[in-house]
């Protein structure tokens, strides 16, 4: 019965998706094509000086990306340590330098993760000025650098690849802020508050009485999910009532999670000029997304011990309201997309399934991966899969046309080894440094053994993959934490960000090359394969022997 429930929970997704996929990424490839402005972006166009006509080298688009980013940055840290002086503060103190970093660098970074309670930490001013803008403008930031690449694939002979700054205002007017309002009405229906009521005070069922706060939850949960974002206003982030009261919100939350990552797929196609190429860049995306919710499935349903068999599958850590097919729908999607939201607890999950969340990102968050760091992901993953297939058949290997040459192989391959070397490099420091592993207030490291090396191992993967999700069992919110955890969150960003703006830029410089009888069709199941393969060879050899010190000789004992 459980297995029928997770199918159908899948089905009913993809049948949404596949309604969605043509229009919607048909739509965003005209927003980043189109000649013409709406009058808005004009207006703002003029107001930060900036040319729309004007298209930029790699290196101008990425001091764009950089110089915002920076100013983002600097303003989210301001906003958290003024929050007593600003209106609507609720009475809250200022969080610390520490914490105010890590937040700072965490939201501007789109992970999101949070070593706080939000709910009695920031008060609204500091929501939505600061949080909920990035929300919006990280993710705009992520969809501009694929397109960006998309254009390295596409242009001929050209010195540029579009321009940063119309790339994030289109992106953010055009796709981001209209669907979050419709999917913030939509999540209203279903309950989701939305209100600036405060603390209120309230009896509970059993007499007593309770704290519930309230506010703007509906207008972050929408872009928190459609933005890659994932955040939560509640401590207990998609878990809480208030952000997502029932089932039919949930699998809503999933396909807002799910639409942009996917549809861009299509988006990518239609800009290359051959929308084959789309698809399958989807269905390496699809086959890797089915693989890892089918194994977190199996291993939730089949427990471990006895309690879990008569319950008829591990419910410790699960959202029993919605069930443990949907529980774990929601929690492959949100760390194989980089969102980072959660309705289970990780860290209560058998420990085989807590290896499987981690997983997710250990892959790269590219199947779909967040919103646009999901494409340029797997497109640098499918620049690695023809140099393979070149060096087998002894060819030069190219894809769409563009040779991949020393310059775009090196660029590549560093790009596949900054996000795991930042994972082990931090995880090692963590228990290598005296002074922070025997630290108790530095590190809150209260699990002893293999267990609480996985919790800190989920949580260097998710700060260095910009997912955001926690294993839990540890106290984050300390100096050590905040620290090294934010500056990994940044590097974790923006190294790559670097590496594939030159790719495009290496890319856009060639013209194109026409295909032989001795071309690699990369439109065709063979292709695919190469990717899929590609993506779990990286995975495995990069993580395997830290998997086996954490939850899989756990899951093993």
């Amino acid at each position: 019965m459980e297995w029928v429930l997770a199918i159908a929970a899948l089905l009913s997704v993809v049948i949404v998706l596949g309604v969605l996929y043509r229009p919607f990424g048909d739509y965003m490839a005209w927003v980043y094509t189109s000649a013409k402005d709406w009058r808005v972006e004009r207006g703002l166009y003029k107001v930060i000086g900036v040319d729309p006509k004007a298209e930029q080298t790699w290196q101008a688009y990425l001091r764009g990306v950089l110089m915002f980013s920076v100013v983002g940055v600097l303003l989210v840290y301001l906003f958290q340590r003024l929050q007593e002086w600003l209106p609507y503060s609720l009475g809250l103190t200022a969080p610390s330098e520490h914490l105010s970093f890590n937040t700072a660098i965490s939201f501007v970074t789109n992970t999101n993760w949070q070593s706080y309670s939000p709910d009695t930490t920031l008060g609204y001013t500091v929501q939505l000025a600061a949080l909920a803008v990035q929300n919006f403008v990280s993710a705009a930031v992520g969809i501009a650098v694929a397109i960006a690449l998309v254009r390295g694939f596409a242009y001929r002979k050209s010195g540029t690849i579009g321009n940063f700054w119309v790339d994030l205002v289109r992106g953010t007017l055009r796709i981001l802020l209209p669907i979050a309002f419709v999917g913030a009405i939509v999540l209203m229906i279903g309950g989701v508050i939305q209100n600036f009521s405060g603390f209120q005070e309230v009896t509970t069922l059993t007499g007593g009485t309770a704290t519930v706060p309230g506010g703007p939850v509906a207008s972050q949960e929408a872009i928190k999910e459609l933005g890659t974002n994932g955040g939560g206003f509640y401590n207990a982030n998609s878990a809480h009532p208030f952000e997502n009261p029932s089932a039919w919100t949930s699998l809503f939350e999933i396909l807002l999670m799910l639409v942009i990552p996917v549809s861009l797929t299509r988006t990518f196609g239609k800009m290359v000029g051959d929308v084959r190429q789309g698809y399958a860049i989807l269905g390496a995306m699809s086959v890797l997304f089915v693989i890892s919710y089918g194994a977190l499935t199996a291993f939730l349903l089949a427990g471990q011990g006895t309690a879990p068999q008569l319950a008829g599958g591990a419910l410790e850590g699960t959202e029993l309201r919605f069930g443990l097919p949907l529980t774990s729908l929601f929690d492959t999607t949100s760390t194989i997309t980089s969102t980072g939201a959660v309705t289970g607890m990780h860290d209560s999950f058998p420990a085989l399934g807590g290896m499987m969340t981690m997983i997710n990102m250990m892959l790269g968050e590219v199947a779909p991966g967040g919103v646009g760091a999901g494409l340029y992901g797997i497109l640098i993953i499918a620049v690695i899969a023809v140099f393979i297939a070149g060096l087998l058949v002894g060819r030069t290997p190219e894809y769409l046309g563009k040779k991949i040459g020393a310059r775009e192989i090196k660029l590549a391959s560093l790009y596949i080894l900054v996000t795991p070397v930042l994972v082990l490099v931090g995880t090692a420091l963590s228990f290598g440094i005296p002074g922070v592993r025997d630290d108790v207030e530095n590190t809150s490291i209260w699990n002893p053994g293999v267990h609480g090396f996985s919790e800190v191992l989920y949580a260097f993967t998710s700060a260095a993959n910009n997912n955001g999700s926690a294993f839990a069992g540890i106290t984050a919110a300390t100096p050590w934490m905040d620290t090294a955890l934010g500056v990994t969150m940044l590097l974790g960003r923006f190294i790559p960000i670097v590496l594939v703006l030159a790719l495009a830029g290496s890319l856009a410089k060639q013209d194109k090359i026409p295909a032989t009888v001795g071309t690699l069709p990369t439109h065709r199941p063979l292709f695919v394969t190469l990717v899929i393969g590609a993506v779990i060879l990286v995975a495995a050899l990069t993580y395997f022997p830290v998997l086996a010190l954490g939850p899989l000789a756990e899951g093993l004992v």
